[in-house]
């Protein structure tokens, strides 16, 4: 058993003392054969977004949390109507050349607010709509409130119409960790109002059809 031991041993050593590497058999399993030489690409780090909805702090009716950047994710006012369209129950919010809001539309239908990338718990992502005018109003100086509040804490705003007072009732969520802190997206505040107001969401000339719609005007071609 010795000798056949030794022989063996013989094997491993060239005829000029120098140790010889065996090969691996073919069919041995390595992990090194499997190993990504890629890193993570764009689209495995972060969805971008596309067109976000939008609505007041009290129409979510859960805790919102609004980006605490206002300089880059706060927009500054922004002139809207609520465009009637055909086939939908509801009218369709439009960003409007302030110009031609003034030339053609009564002052009455001009929406005025700015809008902030806001969250829901779980990276809900919308658009907030923040009060920028008649702050004397205690409906919107509470929204306001609840907005500023919103950037380090999660709140909810619940009307108080059926107690008899004007407002909002604002809340904070009972445990500051009750939901994970928003994973903000990193697309620009522009590209995701770009997203959202794209195509025919932008009245931008006195033909637009929404313009058009707006003020009982034949839409031609």
């Amino acid at each position: 058993m010795a000798d056949e031991t030794e022989k063996a041993k013989l094997k491993l050593v060239s005829e000029e003392g120098q140790p010889v590497s065996i090969p691996k058999p073919e069919g041995e399993f390595s992990l090194a054969r499997f190993k990504s030489k890629r890193g993570p690409t764009v689209a495995g780090v972060e969805t971008l977004l596309t067109a976000l909805p939008h609505s007041s702090i009290s129409q979510v009716k859960d805790f919102v949390r609004l980006h605490p950047d206002d300089e880059n994710y706060w927009s500054p006012e922004l002139c809207f109507v609520n465009v009637p369209v055909k086939g939908q129950k509801r009218d369709t919010l439009h960003l409007i050349d302030e110009e031609l809001a003034l030339r053609f539309l009564p002052s009455a239908r001009i929406l005025r607010f700015r809008l902030a990338l806001a969250s829901k718990p779980h990276d809900i992502f919308f658009l907030c709509e923040v009060p920028s005018q008649n702050l004397d109003n205690n409906w919107n100086l509470t929204n306001l409130q609840a907005c500023e509040m919103a950037k380090t804490v999660w709140v909810q705003a619940t009307s108080r119409k059926e107690e008899g007072v004007e407002g909002y009732k604002i809340d904070t969520a009972r445990d500051s960790d009750a939901f994970p802190p928003p994973k903000w997206p990193i697309q620009t505040f522009d590209q995701i109002l770009t997203q959202t107001f794209r195509g025919d969401l932008a009245i931008t000339h006195e033909r637009h059809p929404g313009l058009l719609r707006l003020i009982g005007a034949r839409l031609t071609p």
